[in-house]
């Protein structure tokens, strides 16, 4: 009998101490109540607790939970229907209200989530849902978090995963964005045969404007070059007038030139006695040509310096 009464003692103290231990593990909470009010929230380690007083009533974790948001239809504001999807991704921080606050906080939450994305896309034009998902993304975390705190929720962001348009609207946006690309295509052809025409102008401009240049430095050459051989001509003329009268002054100059031009007036009369076409006048008085020799010795007489 004493034995049987020990087992006894023994089971009994078993279940006491299994029901008045309890572990929590590491980012979870446990919500416990005494004598059925809240009574305190367990953390992580080792918790003693008065059995068949205390009970665990929630078990919540602390992690961050990905919720996928089922697909709805919502109308934009052109009245265009669209077929949203998204995930949500949200954290317990208050254990005591995610357990009173609202008797299921993961379909609350994910009501909350359709109905705020009809609200946010229904003021928006189709068009704009494409270029706006952020903003949308921001707007429905902002909706829901503000509810959510008497939940013990926090929304940390929601993602919209899919956005499908109806058939017909679908192969409408396909014919804008080819029509688009072509526009585009044909105004980028155009500028490239504007600014080929441009460059193919400008290297003409260039290269007549090089060609003058180059015309006009051969014209300047071509005269500096003339002048510079007129300068030398007259120069080496100039010399020669001047070595010639230097001659002159000398003794015996003036019989020289009288006997240079005697050879020349003689000269003279050959070439032209030569000529067959020409008729030659000799003169009745050949003393005339020693006139003008004469002559032209009292010339150079008169320009000798005195």
């Amino acid at each position: 009998m004493s034995s049987y009464v020990a087992l006894i003692l023994i089971v009994v103290v078993a279940i006491f101490v299994v029901r008045s231990l309890k572990v929590v593990p590491q980012q979870h909470a446990w919500v416990v109540e005494r004598l059925g009010k809240y009574h305190a929230t367990l953390t992580p380690g080792l918790n003693i607790l008065i059995p068949f007083v205390d009970r665990v009533a929630y078990k919540h974790s602390l992690k961050e939970i990905p919720l996928d948001v089922p697909s709805q239809i919502c109308i934009t504001r052109d009245n265009t229907q669209l077929q949203v999807d998204g995930i949500l991704y949200f954290q317990v921080t208050d254990p005591m209200r995610a357990s009173y606050g609202s008797s299921n906080y993961i379909v609350a939450v994910t009501q909350l989530a359709q109905t705020s994305l009809r609200s946010v896309i229904g003021k928006l034009e189709l068009d704009k849902t494409f270029e706006e998902r952020d903003i949308i993304n921001a707007q429905v975390v902002q909706a829901i978090d503000e509810a959510a705190l008497n939940w013990g929720v926090k929304v940390l962001r929601y993602e919209i995963k899919d956005l499908t348009p109806p058939k017909e609207i679908l192969h409408a946006m396909q014919s804008q964005i080819t029509a688009e690309r072509e526009k585009r295509a044909l105004i980028a052809a155009s500028e490239g045969r504007r600014q080929e025409q441009i460059n193919i102008a400008t290297g003409e401009r260039e290269a007549f404007i090089a060609r003058s240049e180059g015309e006009k430095q051969s014209i300047i050459n071509n005269a500096q070059g003339q002048a510079a051989s007129i300068t030398a001509v007259a120069e080496a003329t100039a010399q020669a007038i001047e070595r010639i009268a230097a001659a002159i002054r000398q003794p015996g100059g003036e019989q020289a030139v009288q006997l240079k031009v005697a050879e020349r007036a003689v000269d003279a009369y050959s070439k032209v006695a030569a000529d067959a076409t020409t008729t030659l006048i000799v003169p009745s008085n050949m003393a005339e040509t020693s006139a003008l020799i004469a002559s032209a010795m009292r010339m150079v007489q008169g320009v000798k310096p005195s």
